[in-house]
C-alpha cells in the first residue's frame, strides 16, 4: 500500500503516508510523501487498509486476484457429486444450470474481447452438457452484438437441445457442418469457443471431434509465423485434457481463456492462458460448506469473476479504433450550450452511467493544477453549476484563480466536451434550495465532511455521521452548513470531440467573438 525510496546521501526514507478525507459516502485515501528515519517506519494500519479495500465488490474481486492458491479446485468425482446434488435435493434443472453456465461464458468473453474487434465467433459444440453451454453462450453473444456461428456435428435428440437449436435458428445464427469449416480457422473467425467436452468425458475423442481439436491445436503454430489467429475460449476444461492431470502429453489445446463453472477443476491449475474466469453464480452455502469451497466474490451483478492474476499488458499497445458518424460544421447548433444539451440528451438516451460526471480542473496562484470528478447539477445560458465544500482544495484554488475547465467524457458514444471559463459562487438562495432537495443522508454528509482536511480514519466520519443522524431523526429541517454551496462556470470556450477511425477525430471549437456589439460564437475545426 505504500512505496519506499531510500535517499542514499541522507540515509532517510521517503514513504507515502495515507490519510482519509471527504464524506462518509465517498472515501478518499490520499498518499503524500514524508521523510523519516528508518527506525520510525511502520506499516499503515491494517484496519485502515481493509476499510478502503472493502468499498466495493470490484475491489474485493481485485483482492481475490492475488490469492489463486486459496481458490478451491475440484476433482472429477467431486464435480459430479455437486452436479447430482444441485439437480437432486436442491431443485435445479439441467436447463437452468445450462442457461446460467452459457450466460457466464458469454459475459466472460464480453469482459475481455469486445465485439468491435472480435466480432466473428465460432462455437464448436459437443453432444453433451458442455455443448449445450456453448449453444446458450452463442445465443447470448448474438444479443451482445457478436456474430456467432455454430458447429454442432453430433446433435443430441432431446427437447432441451432441440429447443436451443431452434432458438439460434430463430436469430438466423448460421450452423456450419465440419465440411463447411475452412481448414485454417484463422481467416474466418476471431473467437473459437471450445464447447466440445466437459469434466464427465472419458477416453479419447472420436471423429469428428478429434480433427476439430487438432485444428485448434494447430492454431498455435501460427504464433511462430506472427500470423493473426483467433483466440480460443474453453468452457470448464479444455477439450481433450484430463480433468485432473491436465494436458498430459503437452500436445493439447492451449486456450487463451478458460471459463471454469461452479468451481475450477483440478486441471485448471495447469492453465497458462491469459484469462481465467469463474462462472456460475449459483453455488449455495450447503455445497460450499460440504466441499469446503473457497471461491472469490462476484463483483456487483456480474455473472463472472476473474481468478488468478490478470496478464501483463504493454500499455503502449492499448488503443481503440473509434467508429462514429461524421460530426460536421453544418450539422451543429450555432449556440454551444444548445449543442451541449443535444449531446447530453444523447448520453441520457444511451443509458450511460452518470452522464453528468465531469472532470473539474483548477489551479491556485502558484499555477499548480489539480483535477477531480464532480457532478453537473445544472446548465443554462448562464453556465454550468456544481456543488461542493467551500473549504476544499478546489475552492481555495478558485478563490485565488477564478478560472477552471470542465471535461465530459461519454465513452459509449466516443464523445467528449471540454469547456473553459470563469467561475463564481451561486447565490445563497440557489445553494439553499438545492441543498434541501438532496436526500437527508447527503445533507448530513455535507455537514460531516471537512473536505480535503486530514482525519484520523473513517471511523471518525461514521461516528460524527451517526451522531447527526440521531440528532435529526425527528425529521426536523437540517440546516445547510455555511461551508457548502455551488459554483457556476461561465463558458468562454467549448470544444466538442468525436472519435473517428485512423485517429482522424472530429474536433470543433466554439470561441466567442463580438460583431456589431453582439456576442456570437465562431466555430473552427481543429486538427485531431
Amino acid at each position: 500500500m505504500w512505496s519506499q525510496l531510500v535517499h542514499k546521501t541522507r540515509r532517510m526514507t521517503c514513504f507515502l503516508l495515507p490519510y482519509y478525507h471527504n464524506s462518509p459516502s465517498t472515501t478518499k485515501l490520499i498518499f503524500t510523501p514524508h521523510y523519516a528515519s528508518s527506525v520510525f517506519l511502520r506499516p499503515v494500519s491494517s484496519l485502515a487498509v481493509r476499510s478502503f479495500c472493502s468499498k466495493s465488490g470490484a475491489m474485493s474481486s481485485l483482492q481475490s486476484l492475488q490469492n489463486l492458491d486459496s481458490v478451491s479446485f475440484l476433482k472429477q468425482r467431486e464435480a459430479a457429486e455437486i452436479d447430482e446434488t444441485l439437480m437432486g435435493p436442491l431443485g435445479f434443472s439441467v436447463d437452468q444450470l445450462m442457461e446460467l453456465a452459457g450466460l457466464s461464458v458469454a459475459t466472460s468473453i464480453a469482459e475481455v474481447y469486445k465485439p468491435t474487434e472480435y466480432s466473428r465467433v465460432l462455437a464448436i459444440c459437443g453432444p453433451g452438457n458442455n455443448g449445450g453451454d456453448g449453444l446458450v453462450a452463442a445465443r447470448h453473444l448474438h444479443h451482445f452484438g457478436y456474430k456467432p456461428f455454430v458447429c454442432y456435428p453430433k446433435r443430441t435428440p432431446k427437447p432441451l437441445y432441440s429447443g436451443l437449436v431452434t432458438q439460434l435458428e430463430s436469430l438466423s445464427v448460421p450452423f456450419l457442418s465440419t465440411e463447411d469449416l475452412p481448414l485454417d480457422l484463422s481467416k474466418d473467425f476471431d473467437i473459437l469457443v471450445d464447447a466440445m467436452f466437459g469434466f464427465s468425458f472419458h477416453g479419447a475423442p472420436r471423429p469428428p471431434f478429434d480433427d476439430l481439436i487438432q485444428r485448434l491445436v494447430c492454431l498455435h503454430s501460427n504464433d511462430q509465423t506472427h500470423q493473426k489467429r483467433p483466440v480460443i475460449v474453453s468452457i470448464d476444461i479444455p477439450s481433450g485434457w484430463h480433468v485432473e492431470e491436465a494436458d498430459i502429453d503437452g500436445e493439447g489445446i492451449k486456450p487463451d481463456m478458460l471459463v471454469s463453472l461452479t468451481a475450477p477443476k483440478l486441471c485448471a491449475k495447469k492453465f497458462c492462458g491469459s484469462h481465467h474466469f469463474l462462472g456460475g453464480r449459483f453455488v449455495p452455502p450447503v455445497i460450499a460448506d460440504k466441499y469446503k469451497l473457497h471461491l472469490p466474490p462476484y463483483p456487483g451483478t456480474s455473472m463472472c469473476v476473474r481468478i488468478g492474476k490478470p496478464p501483463q499488458v504493454d500499455i503502449s499497445t492499448l488503443r481503440e479504433n473509434y467508429i462514429s458518424p461524421e460530426f460536421l460544421e453544418e450539422q451543429v447548433e450555432s449556440d454551444p450550450i444548445d449543442q451541449f444539451r443535444k449531446w447530453f440528451d444523447d448520453a441520457m438516451a444511451a443509458d450511460l452511467r452518470e452522464p453528468n460526471a465531469m472532470a473539474l480542473s483548477t489551479a491556485g496562484k502558484d499555477g499548480k493544477l489539480s483535477s477531480r470528478m464532480v457532478l453537473l447539477k445544472g446548465v443554462d445560458k448562464d453556465g454550468f453549476v456544481w456543488y461542493t465544500n467551500y473549504e476544499s482544495r478546489k475552492a481555495r484554488e478558485l478563490s485565488e484563480n477564478p478560472c477552471a475547465s470542465l471535461l465530459f467524457y461519454w465513452e459509449g458514444l466516443n464523445r467528449q466536451v471540454r469547456i473553459e471559463g470563469s467561475v463564481q459562487k451561486v447565490s445563497d438562495e440557489e445553494s439553499e434550495q438545492y441543498f434541501h432537495s438532496r436526500p437527508r443522508g447527503s445533507q448530513i454528509g455535507a455537514i460531516v465532511s471537512k473536505q480535503s482536511s486530514v482525519v484520523p480514519g473513517r471511523h471518525v466520519l461514521y461516528q460524527q455521521y451517526e451522531e447527526l443522524e440521531e440528532k435529526f431523526s425527528d425529521g426536523s429541517v437540517i440546516p445547510k452548513p455555511a461551508h457548502w454551496g455551488g459554483y457556476r462556470l461561465k463558458p468562454k470556450l467549448f470544444e466538442f470531440w468525436q472519435g473517428q477511425q485512423s485517429r482522424l477525430h472530429d474536433r470543433l471549437q466554439y470561441s466567442p467573438q463580438e460583431i456589431d456589439g453582439k456576442l456570437v460564437w465562431k466555430i473552427d475545426r481543429l486538427a485531431p
